[in-house]
C-alpha cells in the first residue's frame, strides 16, 4: 500500500484488463473506486467483486465522449462515493487499419474516445481535485504513441496523451494537482487479443512473438501497469509531476 489517506478514484475503461487492474489496486490501496465503462454490465459486474472483498466500490455505464453522460456519472460518483481526486484515464479502442484503408470515421473514433474521453473527464473532475487541494490524474498512452504500422489513429491519441499529460501538469500544479502517463508496451489484455485476430495471429503466438524483443523476456500484466499507477496516485509521488514513464519491459524512449 504506497498511500495512507482514503479518497475517491474515477478509472475509466474499468470493466476489465488494465482498467480493472488498476481499480482493484486502487482499492487494495484503500480508495473507493467508481469503475465507469461503455459497457455497463461489465462495470457493474467489477464493481461487486471489489465490494464483495471489503471495497467500496461502483460500476457506471457510460460513453466518456459524450459530455451530458460524463457530467452525470461524475454527479453520481460525488453522490454515492464522494469528491473524486484521483482520476486514471484508460478507457480506450483500437480500429486498426492501414492509413490508405482507414475511414474517417474510424479516426474519429479513436481520437473521440481516448484524446475527447480524456478531456471530458478530467476536466469534470479537476475541479473537486482544486477544492481539496489535493489530485492525482494518471493517462493511459502506450509504446504505440512512438509509431506502429497500422495504428495512424491510436498512435496519435496515445501521443496526444501525453501532451495532454504535460499540460495538465503545468496548469494543475500549483493547485496540489498532480498529472502523470504510463506508456504501457504489450500488455496480456483483450485489446491485445484484438491486435493478434487482426495480424492472423492467436494471442499466445503475438505474445511469445513480442517477447523475443522485449528485455525481460515476456509481455505485461494488466496488473504491471496498476503497480505504477498506484505510485503515480499516492502521496509519495507528490513531485513527480508532467511525467511519461514507459512500462514495456525495457526501454522504449
Amino acid at each position: 500500500m504506497t498511500s495512507t489517506t482514503p479518497r475517491v478514484a474515477v478509472v475509466t475503461g474499468g470493466a476489465r484488463g488494465i482498467g480493472a487492474a488498476t481499480a482493484a489496486r486502487l482499492a487494495s490501496d484503500g480508495h473507493a473506486v467508481a469503475v465507469l465503462d461503455l459497457l455497463e454490465d461489465l462495470a457493474a459486474e467489477t464493481a461487486a467483486k471489489l465490494v464483495a472483498e471489503g471495497h467500496r466500490a461502483i460500476g457506471i455505464g457510460v460513453d466518456v465522449a459524450d459530455e451530458a453522460a460524463v457530467t452525470a456519472a461524475v454527479e453520481r460518483v460525488v453522490a454515492e462515493l464522494g469528491a473524486p481526486t484521483i482520476l486514471v484515464n484508460n478507457a480506450g479502442i483500437l480500429r486498426d487499419n492501414l492509413l490508405f484503408k482507414m475511414s474517417a470515421d474510424d479516426w474519429d473514433a479513436v481520437m473521440n474516445v481516448h484524446l475527447r474521453g480524456a478531456f471530458l473527464v478530467t476536466r469534470a473532475v479537476q475541479k473537486h481535485m482544486v477544492d481539496a487541494g489535493f489530485g492525482r490524474i494518471v493517462n493511459l498512452s502506450s509504446t504505440s504513441a512512438l509509431g506502429y504500422r497500422g495504428q495512424a489513429n491510436y498512435s496519435a491519441a496515445k501521443a496526444g496523451m501525453q501532451g495532454f499529460t504535460k499540460t495538465l501538469a503545468i496548469e494543475l500544479g500549483k493547485f496540489g494537482v498532480t498529472a502523470n502517463a504510463i506508456a504501457p508496451g504489450t500488455i496480456a489484455t483483450d485489446m491485445i487479443a484484438a491486435t493478434a485476430e487482426r495480424l492472423g495471429m492467436t494471442p499466445e503466438a503475438l505474445h511469445a512473438e513480442a517477447a523475443k524483443n522485449i528485455p525481460v523476456g515476456r509481455v505485461g500484466q494488466p496488473e504491471d501497469i496498476a503497480a505504477a499507477a498506484s505510485f503515480f496516485c499516492s502521496e509519495e509521488a507528490s513531485f513527480t509531476n508532467g511525467q511519461v514513464l514507459y512500462v514495456a519491459g525495457g526501454p522504449k524512449a
